[in-house]
């Protein structure tokens, strides 16, 4: 049984999505890794921020179906834990129960829950990623994980952006001007000011890069796309259609195909929200006020990459080569992937079934991805990394700098 202190996997952890035929050896072997890696390693890699993705990384794969003999060589050994706030959030979930201590550590409105609210969007995402995983599938030892990261994360994006653009937009959900997220980026790519403020030197994206220079304009656009408490379930499809959107179209005309490493993230979380909002103990304003926050954050995270001119031909005339099941295996079984090509070849499946339901209203609901462009980005994704990569990812594409060094377009 999971708790606290032991992670434990079973077939019935089946999450939102996931292959069938989830066996119990995988289960077995899942839980061993997940739990060695809670008692040995960091949630950084190294002194430069790097973030441990083994959990990320070994639940996708389980959810895909990945054989014990697959889980066990991604085994990763990281530095030594961060004790004392995971100790701290493992004894608060064992006497209070996982609903009790979200919501009074994340969405009980005083000044510690709103620094660990806007904190689990920092490190590029990943101690909402964590949350995501842990609530997808029901590890409270993972839930003390993701509280922790957050926990030791620097407190800055509440106050310089999510909070600021929450006042300008009158509230949660208060002010709508109707418009899609699709519709913002098509505004935001328009404003030279904003392209402007995104440089391919900034060591710091946010503080130091885009907040610095256009905070005002980022707040003017992105206090627009608010989520109606009577509208989370289509504005989470929209969501998670427009984070698919920019991270697919976001190529080169003259380079190879490649997908950005950061707009993974954009994409690679919007799965995870769908667990946490779906919580019966969380209140509608809550889950709407969570909604409005990531789509926020796929703003600013878009637009500190220059806000790539989106290239919706390059899926359209992406050839299907293979169906799900080879995409899906071949996401986990590549050589050089930590983790991150399983994630976004997941969500997109899972994206595909989310949006189905909405595609006749495709274009007033903001939907650009819709019909067989679902297994094009796939087939995309998996024919852009190769067998053996060192190079998976563009990392800035919205910089011409940050291309250089692919080949050009075959």
């Amino acid at each position: 049984m999971a708790t606290p202190y032991k992670i434990w996997l079973t077939p019935d952890n089946h999450g939102v999505f996931s292959t069938s035929g989830l066996s119990q050896a995988s289960a077995r072997k899942v839980s061993e890794v997940l739990q060695h890696d809670m008692e040995n390693h960091h949630v950084y890699l190294n002194d430069r921020g790097f973030h441990d993705h083994v959990v990320h990384f070994m639940l996708t794969i389980w959810a895909l179906g990945a054989s014990p003999e697959t889980i066990q060589r991604h085994l990763m050994h990281k530095e030594e834990h961060y004790p004392n706030f995971l100790a701290f959030f493992q004894h608060e979930l064992a006497t209070k129960g996982i609903p009790d201590v979200l919501n009074e550590y994340l969405f009980s409105g005083d000044r510690l829950a709103e620094t660990m609210l806007s904190d689990m969007f920092s490190g590029l995402v990943h101690p909402i990623i964590h949350l995501g995983f842990a609530i997808e599938f029901e590890q409270p030892a993972i839930i003390a994980q993701a509280l922790a990261q957050a926990a030791v994360h620097e407190d800055y994006l509440g106050l310089s952006f999510l909070f600021p653009v929450e006042n300008a937009a009158g509230g949660i959900g208060q002010h709508s001007t109707h418009k899609t997220l699709v519709q913002l980026m098509d505004e935001m790519r328009a404003d030279e000011t904003l392209r402007a403020a995104a440089r391919p030197d900034d060591d710091e994206v946010f503080s130091r890069g885009i907040l610095q220079r256009a905070s005002e304009v980022l707040l003017k656009y992105s206090s627009q796309w608010t989520v109606p408490e009577d509208r989370i379930t289509e504005k989470l499809a929209e969501m998670t259609n427009a984070a698919v959107y920019l991270t697919a179209t976001a190529q080169r005309p003259e380079k190879e195909i490649k997908f950005d490493f950061y707009f993974l993230h954009v994409t690679n979380l919007s799965i995870l929200i769908k667990p946490i909002i779906d919580l019966p103990y969380l209140s509608t304003r809550s889950k709407a006020r969570l909604l409005e926050m990531k789509a926020r954050m796929d703003l600013l995270i878009w637009a500190s990459r220059k806000m790539p001119e989106p290239r919706i031909s390059d899926v359209n005339n992406s050839p299907i080569h293979m169906g799900w099941p080879e995409i899906i295996a071949r996401s986990y079984m590549h050589p050089s992937d930590d983790g991150h090509l399983a994630k976004f070849v997941r969500t997109v499946a899972y994206a595909q079934e989310l949006c189905r339901v909405y595609e006749t209203e495709a274009e007033k609901r903001g939907l650009r991805i819709t019909g067989d462009m679902w297994l094009r980005i796939g087939n995309m994704v998996i024919s852009s990394v190769g067998e053996v990569s060192s190079d998976m990812w563009v990392r800035g594409s919205g910089f011409s700098e940050s291309w250089e060094k692919f080949g050009p377009r075959k």
